[in-house]
């Protein structure tokens, strides 16, 4: 479930440079947006006669999604001196926020800071629900000042151009460059500018904004661009991948069993090539005479990590590896993209880590997933599972708006070719509907709770978390239909996904407080990122906040009953790499799992689950090299899980210090 904010659009909003004489800026502008290939909304932006900006953006997402109205004046250096902006934000939150800078002061309110501040030299405030557009007048302000400019509340932005193209489409063709905005966020932030300098497209990941007209250029603007970007990670993956010349032996470690839960204290493991070659007590293993080794110190050794529930991006592979994941299961991505991105992680061209891939498909509709995927018919339903199957896909995930009735011929086909079956309930059927359906898991423990809420609760809109977070505190999780529901899920084996961590601030945030998914690592993040953090999810109103906190602690109840009826749970976050497995996995043990099987969840359970424990989930001879090394003991403080001071995937070694400062992040204390 994204999160989208003003910091999300500065990397896919445009930047419009400044020219020495520019041209009369035309009176209206319209931008068109697409979210996974579809169209899902609009930008405008006008000039007034009198010189003030004003800007209206929108989409829709699932029912989610902004909808604002920015007001601006600039002073004679492309500084902001007026901001005020209305609307809602992408959970249909109201937005007020208001900036002004006036006789050497700096002045601004919105939902998560109030602040007066003297001004003592030229920046520019970023607002928190701003449109894409503001990053055009960013980007002129960054040009009038040389290319670097302070920003605010704190940070500096820094503008270069990366490349050149022309592109042909229905108004002719127009020769437009790449540039690139850093200082910002974890990585830099692409967009297109036609030769007037003048926004022309911001592509990239799940969105893509484009000058309307020219929406049939955005493939090959993707294309140049995912090269610029190919380029600058394949650099990045000779200077901090490193693979040893001969053997690696780590000393005196301790090694923790997910098989059994015992820590095995002074442990040796061999290391050849890809493969463990040994493993045992210190002074019974022979070391190679020749090789790198490596004293753990008594640091704790483990099998690498799986987050089971991501939607990868480019730059995510490092902040994975970083946190000590080697394996991810990816739920929804754009086919080729996906492809590409495992191809190079798996060549060592970029960093990342092992790729499962499901394939992810939803029905047409107003609610319809973030996919291309669209069935409405079985023949088109069983044409995408053989299509899948054939591109090495492991899994399938259906979505919302999937009419129920294409589910068992969906299950039928993906079981013959041995794929898993997963996903969210559809609308019109209810979780048990789906197990006995054939599911083999199900993505999101809201799904769970809502197969005891009426039946008429749209589940393709927003309501599936605000009817949850009103609700899931009155379920009796001792009832008998609970408890004959958690039975079923175990006598067919099917699996939870409960992701706990996007529910988190979802749920039990504050506008006025950082996400508490992640407010423990905030400080580590780049200033811009660290800011993004405030917004507090739903933003129930004062009489529901505690119902909104009590319902989540029944979400982390009923993660608690599944595994004590032995329903297999695996680890998943559908939220920020790295970090939000470290709290998944906390939330695990704030719901009274204990920390070693934890442990298990997350590296042999999550290697079970999608048949890959011949070769992953345990360190031993023969299996291959993924392993990550812990400055504490997790099995008793689960939080030391986020030392990570070694990563090892695939015989490749990781220093986690030196992947984190390539993204501008502090490395753990």
């Amino acid at each position: 479930m994204p999160k989208f904010s003003a910091l999300f659009f500065l990397a896919l909003a445009s930047l419009s440079l400044i020219a020495t004489a520019p041209s009369p800026a035309p009176q209206e502008v319209r931008y068109g947006f697409l979210f996974s290939g579809n169209r899902a909304g609009e930008a405008v932006s006008r000039v007034e006669a009198n010189g003030e900006r004003v800007y209206t953006f929108e989409f829709n997402d699932r029912g989610r999604g902004p909808k604002t109205s920015t007001r601006v004046r600039l002073d004679d250096k492309g500084l902001p001196t007026f901001v005020e902006i209305t609307g809602n934000d992408y959970w249909k939150v109201p937005v007020e926020e208001r900036f002004e800078w006036k006789e050497g002061r700096a002045v601004w309110k919105n939902g998560s800071e109030k602040e007066d501040r003297e001004l003592r030299q030229p920046a520019f405030y970023l607002s928190l629900n701003g449109p894409p557009q503001e990053t055009e007048l960013l980007a002129r302000a960054l040009l009038a000042a040389g290319g670097r400019l302070p920003v605010l509340p704190t940070g500096e932005a820094v503008i270069e151009k990366v490349s050149s193209l022309e592109v042909k489409g229905t108004g002719g063709s127009r020769k437009v460059d790449l540039y690139a905005i850093s200082g910002l966020g974890f990585t830099p932030g692409y967009v297109w500018l036609d030769a007037e300098r003048n926004l022309f497209a911001s592509v990239g990941g799940w969105a893509a904004l484009f000058l309307e007209g020219w929406e049939s250029a955005v493939p090959e603007l993707t294309k140049v661009q995912d090269a610029a970007v190919a380029a600058r990670q394949k650099d990045l993956a000779a200077k901090l991948a490193r693979r040893p010349a001969g053997s690696l032996t780590i000393r005196h470690a301790r090694l923790f069993d997910p098989e059994t839960g015992a820590v095995r204290p002074e442990s040796t493991v061999v290391v050849s090539g890809h493969r463990i070659q040994a493993v045992g007590p210190d002074g019974e293993v022979q070391v190679p005479p020749e090789g790198e080794v490596v004293d753990a110190k008594g640091k704790m050794l483990l099998p690498g990590l799986w987050d089971m529930h991501t939607h990868l991006g480019e730059d995510q592979g490092l902040m994975h590896l970083a946190a000590g994941v080697t394996t991810v299961r990816d739920l929804a991505n754009d086919t080729d993209k996906l492809l590409d991105m495992r191809r190079r992680w798996d060549a060592g061209e970029a960093l990342g880590p092992r790729v499962l891939m499901a394939g992810f498909m939803d029905g047409p509709g107003p609610f319809a997933g973030p996919t291309k995927v669209l069935v409405d018919t079985e023949e088109e339903a069983l044409a995408a599972v053989d299509n899948y199957a054939r591109l090495g896909f492991v899994q399938i995930k259906l979505y919302s708006s999937l009419d129920p009735k294409l589910v068992p011929a969906i299950v039928q086909r993906a079981h013959r070719h041995g794929m898993r079956v997963s996903g969210h309930i559809p609308n019109g059927m209810t979780a048990e509907q789906a197990v006995r359906a054939g599911f083999d898991e199900i993505q999101h423990v809201n799904f769970l709770i809502l197969n005891f809420l009426p039946p008429e609760i749209d589940t393709r809109t927003p309501a599936r978390f605000t009817e949850v977070a009103k609700h899931a505190s009155e379920l009796d999780l001792n009832s008998e239909r609970v408890r004959n529901f958690i039975g079923l899920l175990k006598e067919r084996g099917t699996v939870s996904d409960p992701t706990l961590v996007a529910f988190e601030g979802m749920f039990t945030g504050r506008a006025d407080q950082l996400d508490p998914s992640l407010a423990m690592v905030a400080d580590r993040f780049p200033a811009q990122v660290r800011r993004s953090l405030y917004g507090g999810g739903l933003n129930p109103p004062a009489d529901l906040v505690q119902r909104y906190r009590d319902s989540y602690r029944a979400m982390q109840n009923m993660v608690r009953a599944l595994h004590d009826a032995g329903v297999t749970i695996v680890a998943g976050t559908d939220a920020m790499p790295g970090f939000s497995l470290h709290r998944e996995l906390e939330l695990y043990v704030d719901s009274g799992i204990p920390a070693p099987e934890v442990l298990r969840i997350a590296t042999l359970g999550a290697a079970r689950v999608m048949k890959r424990d011949g070769e992953l989930g345990t360190l031993a001879p023969g299996k291959l090299a993924d392993m990550i090394l812990v400055d504490g003991d997790p099995t008793k403080n689960i939080s030391d899980i986020r030392r990570v001071a070694l990563t090892i995937k695939d015989g490749t070694v990781y220093d986690p210090a030196a992947l984190y400062g390539a993204i501008g992040v502090k490395p753990a204390l």
